[in-house]
């Protein structure tokens, strides 16, 4: 097959198109900046094609394409959400109207945990869960609004199987730069996460985190390309990462901080840019349901091969280390965004 992937150059990207090539397929990867092919370990087997998917044209690309998994996606700047709308929300829509125009008979996009509406509890909730976002942050909001125009995509061309995908959070060791970078503070470095360092860890109350690594994903983002599967799909690792279990993460004391103080916080420190992310955010993550999985593991055989904690442990090791690799996004030099 002929795959299409947009922000294939990314975490997520990254790890699917070394699944696509694995399994042979054709792959063109679209990027808003071309990776140098010297640094790509796939540059011999993926065909690159330069492209901001918010206002150009990819019907070039496009056309002739049997599957288009769309993964484009901008997290910063938080404090321009403007910027991000444009990328994220304007950017599907001008991705889905291409598809339409070619005739790609597959769409495949990324959704997330971030879609969902609050959780009240720990059970675990499948795939029918309203899509209505846990808060008003930009993220959530704008993953929000990409369900409802895949609701209007799917109407309009009932001849297109459409598959939306629902992970928790992505982590491997390569994106441990970029995500410390999205995440952090803009001065910390990696020697400040040394667990030495870290003798104790504050977790907010009621913090429950899923996780999954990218290669696990990237599995499912295949799969559902070769089969003929329609709808959504939660995708989590195994476990559900606690204050206990993150207490052993990081090899260190935890103490339970209460929600509120944290969220002034990580508000405090994102308005005087010391953070990435703003307390909009915080409160979607404490309001996200636990997924199940289930329809994953029946209906595509993916089994997870990293647990939540695994996942976690992975990114963390890589942004101490600086781990990075030379396309755009994941290059440990590489500016936000």
């Amino acid at each position: 097959m002929r795959v299409v992937v947009t922000g294939a150059s990314g975490n997520v990207g990254s790890a699917l198109v070394r699944e696509l090539v694995r399994r042979r397929h054709t792959v063109t990867g679209v990027a808003r900046r071309r990776p140098d092919r010297g640094d790509d370990p796939t540059a011999d087997s993926v065909r690159w094609h330069t492209a901001d998917v918010a206002d150009e044209p990819l019907d070039p690309v496009l056309g002739g394409a049997d599957a288009l998994v769309h993964l484009a996606w901008m997290f910063q700047p938080t404090h321009d959400p403007d910027t991000t709308w444009r990328a994220n929300a304007v950017g599907t829509r001008n991705v889905l109207a291409a598809a339409a125009r070619t005739g790609v008979g597959v769409v495949v996009c990324a959704s997330s945990v971030g879609a969902y509406s609050p959780a009240l509890d720990d059970d675990p909730v499948d795939e029918s869960w309203p899509t209505d976002s846990p808060s008003p942050a930009a993220y959530c909001r704008e993953k929000a609004y990409v369900e409802r125009a895949l609701d209007t995509f799917e109407a309009t061309h009932p001849d297109v199987r459409v598959v939306r995908v629902r992970p928790a959070f992505v982590f491997q060791r390569s994106s441990g730069a970029e995500q410390r970078r999205i995440f952090g503070a803009p001065g910390l470095r990696p020697w400040m996460l040394e667990r030495r360092l870290l003798p104790i860890v504050p977790v907010p109350s009621g913090l429950r985190l899923q996780t999954v690594h990218a290669d696990d994903l990237a599995q499912v983002y295949a799969e559902v390309v070769e089969r003929p599967v329609r709808g959504a799909f939660n995708v989590a690792a195994d476990g559900v990462l606690r204050r206990r279990e993150l207490g052993e993460l990081f090899d260190a004391r935890t103490v339970e901080a209460p929600a509120s103080v944290a969220r002034a916080a990580v508000e405090g420190a994102w308005r005087v840019r010391l953070a990435g992310a703003p307390g909009d955010l915080f409160d979607a993550l404490l309001r996200l349901p636990v997924l199940s999985t289930a329809r994953a593991k029946t209906e595509l055989g993916w089994q997870p091969r990293y647990g939540a904690a695994e996942a976690l442990a992975e990114m963390l090791t890589g942004a101490r280390e600086g781990a990075g690799t030379g396309l755009p996004p994941l290059h440990p030099e590489s500016p936000v965004p």
